[in-house]
């Protein structure tokens, strides 16, 4: 399979709606029929946007953005956040050269856990309570057998899909260490047949700077999905404001 299905198959997935819902140029209202509370997540997709909703808001919501354009839908009050999502384009095979010597090594699954406890890095490895972790894959750059910078990949909801992120310690920044780690990783995700994708908020420049030197390429944006059960950080705002839109 192509990485575009690959990735289609994913968003399908995670914004329930149909693969000619998705390649259309419509606005699509689909129900996240999984979700126990009040939910909402926001996808564009190509000439598509796709409004995902748990079943109670589904209606509402839909009327209350029916005629709107993307712009102003993306805008919408019980939403916050975005991330662009990217995929490897052709150049992501190509070697980055780093003018530093720092030892490399790429581990794999359980081989993972001798890095149990390991800390600092938690937009590429994080090791729970109980010393696991969802990373099945990392690529570790070491200076003098000190660990300073991580791409790691976990699996997604489709298999053979994987999202990578990176971390570099604040000393070794701005010498193109994560970029040299992302494209390591890529490559050797890519050569096992699992598609990889890479994530950054549209706040971080530094972050896409890394996804473009790599060779990605923007293919997807989305919200930050909004579960208006009372828990979020925004509850003060979001609670007023569902009360506000919804109801």
């Amino acid at each position: 399979m192509t990485i575009k299905s690959k990735i289609e198959e994913l968003l399908l997935k995670e914004f329930y709606c149909s693969s000619e819902e998705l390649n259309g140029k419509a606005t699509v209202y689909s129900v996240n029929s999984n979700a126990k509370q009040p939910y909402i997540k926001i996808l564009a997709y190509r000439n598509c946007v796709v409004v995902c909703t748990s079943k109670d808001i589904h209606y509402r919501v839909r009327e209350l953005l029916q005629h709107k354009n993307r712009d102003e839908i993306f805008e919408f009050p019980l939403v916050y956040g975005q991330t662009i999502h990217y995929v490897p384009d052709d150049s992501c095979t190509e070697d980055v050269f780093v003018p530093l010597d720092y030892e490399c090594e790429y581990l794999f699954y359980g081989d993972i856990l001798s890095l149990t406890g390991l800390t600092g890095f938690e937009n590429s490895l994080v090791f729970d309570k109980n010393g696991s972790t969802s990373t099945k894959a990392v690529y570790i750059a070491r200076d003098k057998n000190r660990i300073i910078g991580v791409a790691g990949a976990a699996e997604s909801s489709v298999n053979g899909v994987w999202e990578i992120g990176v971390d570099v310690m604040e000393k070794y920044r701005n010498v193109r260490l994560g970029t040299y780690l992302v494209r390591g990783l890529t490559k050797e995700l890519l050569a096992r047949n699992i598609v990889p994708f890479y994530s950054a908020s549209i706040t971080n420049i530094g972050s896409q700077m890394v996804a473009s030197r790599c060779g990605y390429i923007p293919f997807w944006v989305d919200t930050f999905g909004t579960i208006l059960d009372g828990s979020s950080i925004y509850n003060d705002i979001i609670g007023g404001l569902s009360s506000k839109f919804i109801k």
